[in-house]
């Protein structure tokens, strides 16, 4: 399949999808947003998810295996920190509060005030790029 001269890569779509169920988990987004601040504890992130450290640990594990988050040891405490994943939970947050139906910029049709949201959600860097040279 190519599409605006781009060959379908099946293992590229494959790791997209692994990417995409590993935060599909709302825990796991909580974790990832959590984390896209700065690094934590195990037993940080637990108390910010009200979880038992176990529980936690398995959330971080798939997070780690889709590589969303690298750790860091410092004596016996492991320290956690997240890709790049601002864009892609910024991107998913829009699409959850604006998505839908009429009026809201989705498939019943474009509301002109969503328009730049929705393109700066398509464009994360183009957008943070015209927020700090103040650009459109």
């Amino acid at each position: 399949m190519d599409t605006q001269g781009q060959v379908w890569d099946a293992e590229a779509a494959d790791r997209a999808v692994a990417v995409l169920k590993a935060v599909a988990d709302p825990s796991r987004y909580r974790l990832l947003w959590a984390l896209s601040h700065g690094e934590q504890p195990v037993s940080e992130l637990a108390r910010i998810l009200g979880a038992h450290v176990a529980a936690t640990s398995q959330h971080l594990a798939k997070l780690r295996a889709a590589g969303l988050v690298t750790t860091r040891r410092d004596g016996t405490r492991i320290y956690y920190r997240a890709a790049e994943v601002r864009p892609l939970l910024e991107a998913a947050h829009l699409a959850g509060t604006d998505g839908g139906g009429p009026g809201t910029g989705g498939p019943g049709g474009e509301d002109g005030a969503l328009a730049p949201r929705r393109a700066a959600a398509a464009n994360p860097l183009r957008a943070r790029r015209a927020a700090l040279d103040g650009t459109p």
